[in-house]
């Protein structure tokens, strides 16, 4: 006896549209997972819950670079606009959930008087590994915001020094100019004196 085929459409019952919608996200990330590594790509997936509860996995260290490498190849084909807008609102929406505050929410959420009894030790754990997840993240991000901002004050400061090195050279060249005027000034004077005495 083999399987069913499964009519695909919103299930109405509740309670098995969150048992069907664990055991497929579950299946979709451990096929993810699978597929980074088999055939060493990278990967990367994000779900939301109908309760908005983030989930996620990603083959790299960083979602937001393979946003970013998605990002740069949609770019580059057509409706590249409508593409890259949609990439803007997914990578803030994500971004946004990863800040401090939605994280004490998510945590409250959880966590609060009427969930701490229907949460299982998985289901601690894995909330762990979300805060894991989001503080690598959010610490990855601080970094790359870090690095750029220091590389930045590096080519203000080169930029400054050949502006001060171009002014300095102005300044000089002024000076030689001012002198050689003088000089010329009094040759000429010279050269008046010396026409009036003949």
């Amino acid at each position: 006896m083999g399987r069913r085929k499964l009519e695909i459409k919103r299930i109405e019952d509740k309670s098995a549209r969150q048992v069907t919608f664990t055991k497929r996200r579950k299946g979709l990330l451990k096929k993810a997972k699978e597929l980074s590594v088999l055939c060493d790509v990278d990967v990367g997936v994000i779900i939301f819950s109908s309760r908005g509860k983030l989930y996620h996995y990603c083959s790299t260290n960083s979602l937001t670079e393979i946003l970013q490498q998605y990002q740069n190849c949609v770019a580059m084909g057509p409706g590249a606009q409508t593409a890259v807008r949609g990439m803007q609102e997914a990578k803030s929406k994500y971004t946004g959930l990863l800040k401090s505050g939605e994280l004490l929410q998510i945590v409250d959420r959880e966590l609060g008087e009427t969930c701490v009894n229907n949460l299982t030790v998985k289901d601690l754990v894995h909330l762990e590994k979300q805060l894991e997840d989001a503080l690598i993240q959010i610490r990855a991000t601080k970094t790359h915001l870090l690095l750029d901002s220091i590389s930045n004050l590096h080519e203000k400061e080169k930029m400054l020094a050949e502006e001060k090195r171009h002014l300095e050279e102005k300044i000089a060249g002024s000076k030689a100019d001012g002198r050689t005027n003088k000089m010329i000034m009094d040759l000429n004077v010279i050269a008046d004196s010396q026409m009036t005495e003949q």
